[in-house]
């Protein structure tokens, strides 16, 4: 999409649908943060017989976020870096992400930011990110040096879960990018972390859905045209097949915690499970769903991974709703509620308004302030 076509009701929708994504994602996060590890009937003893309804306290306080939005953030520095990059006739947008998560690294083991990094930007010096909350062990390992993996030799090959799905949805918001591109670059950016193909694939998955959805189609249009893109790539069955499932499963009955849990087995050991239950678990929840908090609460109520499912279905409700349709007793709670919205803008500057902001022949010094080429 050529920056000049953009109209000012595009921007605005556009905008809305940034915000969503990722307010909606960072929602569904903080949601299921507080049922990491329960069963379903732990959570119903718990929380209740209907199970969680609404934020609860999690890492000391109602609406904490975990790792999977602080690695959401690091993508849409990573991206927007790449773009501001390309004047100086380099562009390589998998090596700016690998960077940005190198950085979301630092704030695992520093105390704080450390001032003398100029490469930093303005997201690697908020505060409130230097906290662990629970990060997947291949992100760790896979950002813990320099290294840029490949497909073909991808970091982690064994590591199955869903935190590489769960930070991808900024991918899908590449609205001028064809959907194999946009496919192509979250795998890639996968991989970083979590090598084996069920892992990387769901998150080019997630991606892509994302994508249509912002782009205005329907929900099953954006999950048929991810099908199509899947079905070229090697090791796409158990993908494919999850979303199949996740379709099939709106017309097998009324939606509820049984629906959820027979796409997400509780009961499987956790080293059974891989991304492609919080994907089914997500995409069905956002086929069925009332309105953004009955998704939500359906996508985080069951025995297998609540924060990355609940993580996948805020960004899709987001991306086809926007940030209107989310529910604003939550956001009010959100953490980082401030960092999310000025990343959201600053993307959407970036990718509708970038030649004003940064060119080979001059650029904005407040921009590349918060957003260094190095």
């Amino acid at each position: 999409m050529v920056t000049g076509l953009w109209g000012r009701v595009q921007q605005q929708d556009f905008r809305s649908r940034i915000r969503g994504t990722l307010l909606g994602a960072a929602l569904g996060d903080a949601l299921g943060a507080p049922l990491a590890g329960l069963s379903l009937d732990a959570i119903r003893a718990a929380h209740g017989p209907e199970g969680l309804t609404g934020p609860a306290a999690a890492h000391g306080r109602r609406g904490r976020v975990t790792a999977a939005t602080q690695l959401s953030l690091f993508t849409v520095d990573g991206l927007i870096r790449a773009h501001v990059r390309r004047d100086t006739g380099t562009w390589h947008p998998p090596t700016d992400v690998h960077r940005a998560y190198r950085r979301w690294a630092a704030t695992q083991h520093d105390w704080g930011p450390d001032e003398r990094r100029e490469d930093n930007g303005w997201l690697g010096r908020e505060e409130w990110l230097y906290a662990r909350r629970d990060p997947d062990r291949a992100c760790l390992t896979g950002f813990g040096d320099d290294v840029l993996a490949t497909l073909d030799r991808p970091k982690n090959p064994t590591a199955r879960g869903a935190a590489a799905a769960a930070r991808s949805a900024p991918f899908g918001l590449l609205v001028g990018w064809e959907p194999a591109l946009v496919l192509q670059l979250s795998v890639e950016c996968a991989a970083q972390s979590h090598g084996h193909p069920t892992a990387h694939l769901s998150a080019g998955a997630l991606a892509v859905i994302v994508h249509g959805l912002t782009r205005g189609d329907s929900l099953d249009a954006a999950v048929q045209r991810t099908l199509g893109l899947l079905g070229a790539r090697p090791g796409h069955q158990p993908v494919t097949d999850a979303l199949q499932r996740a379709v099939s499963a709106v017309t097998q009955g009324p939606p509820g915690p049984d629906a959820v849990e027979a796409l997400s087995p509780g009961d499987a050991a956790p080293e059974a499970r891989d991304a492609t239950h919080a994907l089914a678990v997500a995409v069905y929840c956002a086929l069925v769903a009332e309105d953004v908090a009955h998704g939500l609460r359906l996508a985080v109520n069951h025995g297998g991974d609540s924060v990355s499912a609940g993580t996948l279905c805020g960004a899709l409700l987001g991306a086809l709703h926007g940030e209107t349709a989310l529910p604003p007793a939550w956001l009010a709670e959100l953490e980082g509620r401030a960092t999310l919205l000025e990343l959201c803008d600053d993307f959407a500057l970036e990718m509708t308004q970038g030649p004003t902001l940064h060119s080979p022949s001059g650029s904005s010094p407040g921009w590349l302030a918060r957003y260094p080429r190095g």
